[in-house]
């Protein structure tokens, strides 16, 4: 199983890539993910080649594409998205289904999210790039039959799933029967925790990106209220994961919760190339 860290760990950091990246090959991550603000900040570059050099890659760049704008704003996001995925060496790009759930969505507004994303999935696949959807609340994936309807409508084979566990939870799912469904199209996964149900709201937009946001309830992976012990045993042997940890203390949490997830998961598959000899 590759596990990467998420820069947007460290939204609210001064710490530049480099330094992340010395702190993830030190405590034995696979890759970095991106977030896109990020990358656009960063700019183009021979950047998969520096990373390289560190045993890290960028498994995805995570960004939020304009679905409502117009078609040629949609095309030209994807675009310089695509290039920058191609800066990193990035081979898939992370989306939200639209920006209403599946319950206040009309017929008509689930059909322009369907052929939107069909438009930038097959842009992105002309570039080598696969488009992911994630699952998440106030979105067309926030249960398991609206993102099975969702694909189908779409009917597009580069168009796959970010599977978050905590939010397929939240939106009333069992995340192992989730999952059992999903696998077909599952391309990545996002693994956070959360003490309570009644917690859920830390997780919020609002509260998340606001550098004063409340940060209670939000845990370390193996202590709060899904069980990851079960349901990474589930997980297929090439399976690619980030820690996405919105948390404090993202320096101390997330080499913790890195050597569980290797404990729990270790001696069931064969290692990552970069940990085999461990």
């Amino acid at each position: 199983m590759r596990i990467a860290l998420c820069t947007i760990s460290f939204r609210h950091h001064l710490v530049s890539i480099g330094e992340l990246a010395r702190f993830a090959r030190g405590h034995g991550f696979d890759g970095i993910e991106l977030w896109g603000v990020h990358a656009r900040n960063l700019g183009p570059g021979d950047h998969a080649e520096w990373l390289a050099a560190y045993g890290l890659h960028v498994p995805m760049l995570s960004d939020y594409l304009p679905l409502d704008a117009p078609p040629k704003t949609l095309t030209e996001r994807t675009a310089e998205l695509a290039r920058l995925a191609g800066s990193w060496g990035a081979p898939r790009l992370r989306t939200f289904a639209g920006t209403k759930g599946s319950a206040d969505a009309s017929a008509e507004e689930r059909a322009h999210v369907a052929a939107r994303l069909r438009m930038a999935a097959g842009q992105l696949a002309d570039h080598g790039l696969r488009l992911v959807v994630e699952t998440h609340p106030g979105t067309l994936a926030d249960t398991t039959d609206s993102l099975l309807d969702l694909l189908a409508s779409v009917d597009h084979p580069n168009l796959r799933v970010n599977f978050d566990t905590l939010h397929v939870w939240e939106g009333g799912d069992d995340p192992l029967a989730a999952h059992a469904r999903l696998s077909p199209h599952i391309d990545y996964y996002h693994l956070k925790n959360v003490r309570s149900r009644a917690d859920l709201p830390v997780f919020e937009p609002a509260n998340v990106y606001a550098a004063a946001g409340r940060r209670e309830g939000m845990t370390a992976l193996f202590e709060g209220a899904l069980d990851y012990g079960t349901f990474l045993k589930t997980l297929p042997p090439q399976a690619e994961a980030s820690l996405e940890w919105f948390g404090d203390a993202s320096f101390a949490v997330l080499p913790t919760d890195l050597f569980r997830v290797r404990s729990a998961t270790a001696g069931r598959h064969a290692a990552s190339p970069r940990h085999a000899a461990r």
